[in-house]
């Protein structure tokens, strides 16, 4: 009935998860997440200072080793300097100092040890070049083009007067020479490719930049190339910078070869050019005896300006480059390497600065005292002594200008293989000139710098024919896919992209301006196609076109005229009235100021196109007026009908009219009522 087991008193119960609370379920989260964070943000530091405290090791360990490798280098050195038992003659023992130097070189400490090591390998480079024909090539040459990474970096404080440069120079003329692996690995193919990987590294690594600071450190401001003979160092930096351009690098990555002018035309000629580059340099690579691969070159640097955008300020440089190395070279280019060349011209001229000869023309009788003296103020900075850029666009101005270049380019144009792109870039050459530098096709050779160019085009009837021909057959396509002619485009006004006024702009302004020209030595009856004897023989025309074709261009060129207006003028087209622009005012509409540089831009070429049109038809209407060869009305455009949006501007008084007003009274006539 009753059970008893001992247990007569009660006692707490004890629970082991501690007191019991109640946690709202956020504050629970943000305390489980706090504590999260704390536990990760321990093991970062702890990782942290786990790296620093290894980083700090092997710094240490590192400082340590190197010191001991110097001291071990040093060593052998000194024992070979002393005739002991270590031997510069044995490539094993110069392998194992080359390592040991790349192992600890700092430039600061063993710049001395490098030049050391340099002697010792320039002398028994034999004995080291053995290493390339046994199981260590890949070591060895690993090595050679290390070391000479090094003593391009060496060179490069070559205006310190205490470095030995003599040796770092030998080792890079030895060790990147054929004729130093030829007699050991006696493998043509496999010495060439050698050569490719050596140079194609030094390059990476500031070879061009070393020669560029050696020229101009080590050799006198006053130096030619005439005094290459006597300058032995000049002789051999001038090998040296031609040396890596005459290589294919076949065997390496795809692109070195464009690297390896890259390089040289940043080092060399895409700066102002010092005395030594613009003395000696340059006329040396002009020299048919150096045999620069100029058309290389100009593949090399039309690619490049493709590529990438250069800075227009380095464009004079590298233009005047281009046309001193063409004297040279020119005559021996390729028909693709024409073509090229006529691209590099269009591409760099465009970017010339506009020179002040062309636009202050000098007076013909002033003192050539005073001229030589600003030629000599113009030649150089004051400061830096270099070429300035004045001098440099004059100078390419006048290279321009000579027999050579003219026959050149003419010769592309009077071929009759000569492409569309042929005459668009001839076009944009002479459009450049006579646009950007003033070079306008004058009566007399008045200006200083004359394209001879220019006259010859002007009075050649084939080439003008042509030149029309491609300007009336170019198309662009529209919207609906059909092909359109340029020509009518602009004759209706309608806006046009880019690309295609870039293409008609330059032919459509150098066709008006030469036959502008041409026309003022064209007798009435040579433009009427009246026979004109001269002792007995009928004498061939220079009048390019025929009546019935003169009809036709002078419409296109009428139509063109008020197109332009509409391109250049887009509020003067009927459908835009004044109060339509003043609404857009008014709600705020404006344009990005590099749009407003933009439309700025384009609108001035086509003014200027319209100045030299609206000349041409001016020219050929004065024909017409003396003898007509047009039909009736046909200067009168049918395309446009002109209205008048206020009866106010059908008169507007002259300021003649109002002064009288204003000093008469009303005395006279009535006014107009419209007043």
């Amino acid at each position: 009935m009753f059970s008893f087991e001992g247990d007569f008193k009660t006692r707490p119960k004890v629970s082991l998860g501690g007191a019991s609370r109640k946690e709202e379920k956020a504050s629970l989260l943000h305390r489980t997440q706090e504590e999260r964070r704390k536990r990760e943000e321990e093991r970062r530091r702890l990782k942290n200072a786990i790296i620093i405290q290894s980083f700090v090791r092997g710094y240490r360990d590192r400082k340590h080793q190197y010191s001991i490798q110097r001291s071990e280098f040093d060593r052998c050195a000194d024992l070979a300097q002393s005739g002991g038992a270590f031997s510069t003659a044995n490539g094993a023992n110069l392998t194992l100092l080359v390592r040991q130097l790349l192992f600890f070189y700092r430039q600061n400490e063993d710049s001395k040890r490098l030049v050391w090591m340099c002697q010792n390998l320039i002398k028994q480079n034999s004995q080291f070049v053995k290493q390339l024909d046994g199981p260590d090539r890949l070591t060895c040459l690993f090595q050679i083009k290390r070391l000479l990474g090094l003593c391009c970096r060496l060179l490069q404080n070559c205006n310190d007067d205490s470095l030995n440069v003599a040796l770092p120079m030998r080792m890079l003329e030895v060790f990147s020479s054929e004729n130093t692996y030829l007699p050991v690995l006696q493998d043509v193919s496999y010495v060439t490719s050698l050569i490719e990987q050596i140079l194609h590294y030094m390059i990476q690594k500031g070879y061009y930049k070393s020669l560029y600071l050696l020229i101009n450190n080590k050799l006198p401001s006053s130096i030619e190339y005439s005094d290459v003979s006597r300058v032995p160092i000049a002789k051999i930096l001038l090998e040296n910078v031609l040396k890596p351009l005459h290589f294919t690098y076949s065997s390496c990555p795809e692109g070195a070869r464009q690297q390896i002018f890259a390089a040289f035309t940043e080092e060399f000629l895409a700066a102002p050019f010092t005395d030594q580059i613009f003395h000696f340099i340059i006329p040396a690579l002009a020299d048919v005896q150096t045999i620069f691969p100029y058309e290389l070159f100009l593949n090399a640097l039309l690619l490049a300006e493709s590529g990438c955008s250069r800075r227009s300020d380095e464009a004079p440089w590298l233009f005047y480059f281009v046309l001193t190395v063409g004297e040279t070279y020119l005559g021996s280019l390729s028909e693709e390497g024409l073509l090229v060349y006529l691209r590099v011209l269009q591409t760099f001229l465009s970017q010339l600065p506009v020179s002040t000869a062309g636009t202050n023309c000098q007076d013909a009788n002033s003192d050539s005292e005073d001229e030589d003296e600003e030629i000599s103020k113009m030649t150089t900075t004051p400061g830096d002594g270099r070429i300035s850029v004045q001098y440099i666009t004059e100078e390419c101005l006048k290279k321009l200008d000579t027999k050579q270049q003219t026959n050149t380019l003419l010769n592309m144009v009077w071929r009759d293989s000569a492409s569309e792109e042929v005459f668009t870039l001839m076009a944009s050459i002479c459009h450049t000139l006579m646009v950007q530098h003033r070079m306008m096709v004058p009566k007399v050779r008045q200006v200083q710098i004359i394209v001879v160019l220019l006259y010859s085009l002007a009075f050649n009837a084939r080439f003008l024919r042509h030149l029309w021909y491609l300007i009336s057959s170019m198309t662009t396509r529209m919207i609906t896919g059909s092909m359109v002619p340029l020509l009518q485009v602009i004759s209706r006004g309608s806006p046009m992209s880019l690309e295609d006024s870039s293409r008609i702009i330059p032919l459509f302004y150098l066709f008006s301006s030469l036959f502008s020209h041409s026309l003022i030595s064209i007798h009435d009856n040579e433009f009427f196609g009246d026979p004109i004897e001269v002792v007995g023989q009928r004498q061939s025309s220079m009048m390019p076109f025929t009546l019935e074709e003169l009809v036709i261009l002078s419409r296109c060129l009428r139509d063109a005229c008020l197109g332009i207006i509409k391109l250049a003028y887009p509020e003067t087209k009927p459908e835009v009235r004044e109060e339509y622009i003043a609404a857009f005012r008014s709600v705020g509409v404006t344009k990005n100021t590099e749009m407003q540089q933009c439309i700025q831009t384009e609108q001035k070429r086509w003014i200027q196109l319209f100045k030299v049109i609206t000349n041409l038809v001016k020219m050929l209407k004065s024909r017409d007026t003396r003898r007509n060869f047009c039909p009736p009305n046909h200067w009168l455009s049918e395309q446009e009908n002109i209205k008048a949006d206020k009866v106010t501007q059908l008169y507007v008084p002259s300021a003649r009219h109002v002064w009288r007003v204003r000093r008469m009274g009303r005395i006279g006539p009535l006014q107009s009522t419209l007043d």
